[in-house]
């Protein structure tokens, strides 16, 4: 292991999903129809890029994902006729996929933040991508499809000079014009023959979300968060029509490359449809959608228009029917009406409480349904419907205190757990140690009892695949249906991410394809130190938290007695702490790791106070300290005896 990765503050994270996730779970922020195959492809906040087909009137059928990305997809272009896609993510890479196929070819991490816009040169198959690093970068789609996994060098082409971060792109289709918009509140337009800039356009009052050029890129749409779309004149350098159709930002425009109209849709959840052809800018409300809208796209036909809003599902409305020269529309039929057709998305997770057993995870999406998840065995449990989740927070409390080993993540609209090794936070992997048969992985009559690491436990199982192929001992002792870590394995359709803490992913895989060639390669180099530790098995295991604590009898004639100072595992029993008392009275010696002699049970001869408050016998240790101390100081246990020794 390279000292490099020794020192990589690095963080292991799952998203607990189904195998199959057929709906967004989120924002759909980017939309394309492949005319070729009749296909419709959308980008999600949940991550997801899915392919539809629209296999008949009204009928659409779902074809296949496109998962690689770690964070939300903002962009996506369709390149070589429809055969290629590319996207830009939050994660800070731009990904090529193959379109009609569904899987990732190329990954690209030249940007240093997140990826906004992406825009695509048809005549010369060019693709700018830029983002909130202010940089443009110009890709050849066709060097990015002869990349192997040995000739995987690529070099591009940049655009410097940008002074704020960058929200929209447009390149006209024979590649030689660039327009970027940004929260610098102007347009700046580029020569990417010459790499320069060759104007900038300035009368907007706020960030510019959207552009759009037309067929020659002689003219150009913006749409910005001031509420206006501007229709410019790039030869003379002036905007020559100012749309005021929205009464909150713009963030999403779609036109055919005559411009003779504009359909758009923002923060005000309008969807409008705007006449270029004269100056009166006839503006009509084709739909008013229940949330902000977030990207359209216009059939080939320009019958219809798609619209992905900050909800999971996408809708398609009718479009005026208008020529292109005429001054009148061909159909005056009322619009706003019913959408033509709907692909239904899932709810979004957007709120969350960790239970007191520090394993199971209740969520409420934004249909008001409630659900379990089991964080240490990444699954869902059970669908509790639209119940009040106050209450079964509060049914489903127990009087135990585990320590807080993982941290939950709803970035995605799905459970995201993030492990991470970190001695002093609140979250620490390797920080829960608990009775396996008190928590179910063993049974109640096993013979013996053994406590668990949890984060160990998790580790072993979402690495499975990788030490089970890797170690070969591990081959040798572990046929495959045995779970490595002993007691269980987790979906192997889980994606897991690599990644630095609070920054840029390192690597993505799925549980199940760990044990592959290429992923076995890749995750020697990606495994950080502390979980490799974990994973081996003469590894280093996490060590025990002690708790120091003082043991005291109660007081005898209002005076107080001399308190012993003990320092102990912080899962011990108050069984323990029982038999540790009656062994000092009997043996006159003090430690608490034997085991008392006596057949009588501790608890008949013994009770244990803190705060005058009766302590079970099968409260542990740290229950008593954060659940019944719970202040300040150095945490003090009482004792009286029942029976006389």
């Amino acid at each position: 292991m390279t000292e490099e990765r020794v020192k990589r503050k690095a963080q292991i994270s799952f998203t607990i999903r189904s195998e199959k996730e057929t709906r967004h779970h989120s924002g759909v922020a980017s939309i394309l129809y492949d005319a070729t195959l009749d296909r419709i492809h959308s980008a999600g906040r949940d991550g997801v890029i899915r392919t539809w087909s629209a296999v008949g009137k009204g009928q659409i059928r779902y074809i296949h994902s496109m998962e690689h990305h770690t964070d939300w997809v903002n962009n996506i272009v369709l390149t070589c006729g429809g055969k290629h896609i590319m996207s830009g993510s939050n994660d800070c890479t731009v990904k090529l996929w193959n379109g009609h196929k569904g899987f990732c070819m190329s990954t690209l991490r030249t940007h240093k933040d997140y990826v906004r816009a992406l825009a695509h040169s048809r005549e010369k198959e060019t693709v700018a991508s830029a983002g909130f690093d202010r940089a443009i970068y110009l890709w050849d789609v066709n060097t990015l499809t002869a990349l192997t996994a040995t000739k995987n060098t690529v070099t591009t082409a940049a655009l410097t000079g940008s002074k704020s971060s960058i929200y929209s792109l447009a390149m006209s289709p024979d590649g030689n014009t660039l327009v970027s918009g940004s929260t610098e509140k102007v347009l700046r337009v580029w020569d990417t023959r010459r790499y320069t800039k060759t104007m900038k356009l300035k009368g907007h009052m706020d960030n510019v979300k959207a552009l759009v050029l037309n067929w020659d890129g002689s003219q150009c749409l913006s749409g910005s968060s001031d509420g206006t779309i501007k229709l410019w004149a790039l030869g003379q350098q002036q905007c020559i029509m100012t749309i005021r159709c929205h009464t909150q930002g713009v963030w999403a425009l779609a036109a055919p490359e005559s411009f003779h109209f504009v359909v758009s849709g923002g923060k005000d959840c309008r969807l409008q449809f705007t006449d270029l052809r004269n100056s009166n800018c006839l503006s009509i409300l084709l739909a008013l959608e229940p949330h902000p809208i977030l990207s359209v796209c216009l059939s080939p036909d320009l019958t219809m228009v798609w619209v992905g809003t900050a909800d999971s599902t996408i809708r398609a409305w009718p479009v005026p029917q208008v020529s292109p020269h005429g001054d009148d529309y061909i159909s005056d039929q009322a619009y706003a009406g019913q959408p033509l057709m709907e692909i239904e998305g899932a709810p979004a997770i957007r709120q969350y409480a960790v239970l007191s057993d520090k394993r199971h995870i209740l969520t409420k999406d934004t249909k008001g349904y409630v659900q379990i998840y089991d964080a240490l065995k990444a699954v869902k449990v059970e669908d509790l419907g639209p119940v009040n989740f106050d209450d079964v927070v509060k049914e489903r409390s127990k009087q135990v205190y585990v320590p807080s080993w993982f941290s939950v993540g709803l970035h995605t609209a799905m459970v995201t757990i993030h492990l991470a090794q970190d001695e002093n936070d609140c979250h620490d992997c390797l920080g829960a140690w608990v009775s396996a048969k008190e928590v179910g992985l063993l049974s109640a009559t096993a013979e013996v009892d053994q406590k668990v690491n949890y984060g160990r436990l998790l580790l072993q199982a979402l690495f499975e695949e990788w030490k089970r192929y890797s170690v070969p001992e591990q081959q040798q002792q572990s046929p495959v249906e045995t779970p490595v870590n002993g007691f269980f394995s987790v979906p192997g359709h889980t994606p897991c991410v690599i990644g630095e803490q609070g920054g840029k992913t390192m690597y993505r895989f799925l549980v199940r394809d760990a044990g592959g060639d290429a992923e076995r390669s890749c995750l020697v180099e990606a495994i950080p130190q502390w979980v490799a530790e974990q994973l081996m098995d003469d590894g280093q295991p996490p060590k025990f938290i002690k708790i120091l604590f003082f043991l005291t009898p109660q007081m005898l004639n209002g005076k107080s007695l001399k308190k012993e100072r003990l320092f102990a595992n912080d899962f011990i029993s108050m069984r323990k702490v029982m038999e540790h008392v009656l062994e000092k009275m009997e043996e006159d010696a003090p430690t608490l790791d034997t085991t008392s002699s006596t057949s009588v049970n501790p608890e008949e001869r013994v009770k244990l106070f803190c705060l005058d408050v009766a302590l079970s016998p099968d409260a542990d240790l740290r229950t008593v300290k954060n659940q019944v101390w719970k202040g300040p100081g150095d945490l003090i246990i009482t004792y009286s005896l029942l029976k006389p020794v």
